[in-house]
């Protein structure tokens, strides 16, 4: 293709088409990996949970053996009472590992549907920036067509007549 002035504007305009689709790659891809970034996030927090359960049991624990070290023998079953606190801290744990499972299936079923709708707009968005480029192109060489008849025509012009 021959040069002409506005040979750089369309070069300039093709890289920001390219750019735009690669861009768009890219968040597609960064969303994609964000789910199951969410899902690692919310694993890692059962444990935590389960860490904290038995910390907070060690602590109520801990005060029933002071307590019942400053009360008179036989007073109150401190150990039916740990066992109570054992048996609502268990529950509790269970029922929020329970719900983080079903927000960890939910995520990595976001992240299924994602992948799918992904890829069927990435593919949409190929084929548009396809067409727009090829239409680019066209435009590019009807210019540059165009700038190679008036440059014969004016080579043509007699100034001296």
């Amino acid at each position: 293709m021959t040069q002409n002035p506005f040979t750089a504007v369309f070069e300039a305009q093709r890289t920001a088409v390219e750019q735009s689709q690669s861009m768009t790659h890219e968040l597609l891809e960064a969303q994609r990996s964000s789910f199951g970034a969410a899902a690692d996030v919310v694993s890692a927090s059962e444990s935590m949970i389960e860490q904290n359960a038995e910390l907070t049991k060690g602590a109520i624990h801990a005060y029933f053996d002071a307590v019942e070290a400053n009360m008179p023998e036989e007073t109150a079953d401190f150990d039916e009472l740990r066992e109570i606190v054992d048996e609502q801290f268990d529950a509790a744990t269970d029922a929020q590992v329970q719900s983080l499972e079903a927000v960890v299936d939910a995520v990595e079923e976001s992240g299924t549907a994602y992948d799918e709708f992904a890829e069927s707009y990435a593919e949409v968005v190929d084929s548009s920036f396809d067409s727009l480029l090829e239409a680019h192109e066209q435009v590019e060489a009807n210019v540059a067509e165009l700038s190679e008849n008036v440059e014969d025509a004016a080579s043509e012009f007699d100034v001296s007549a």
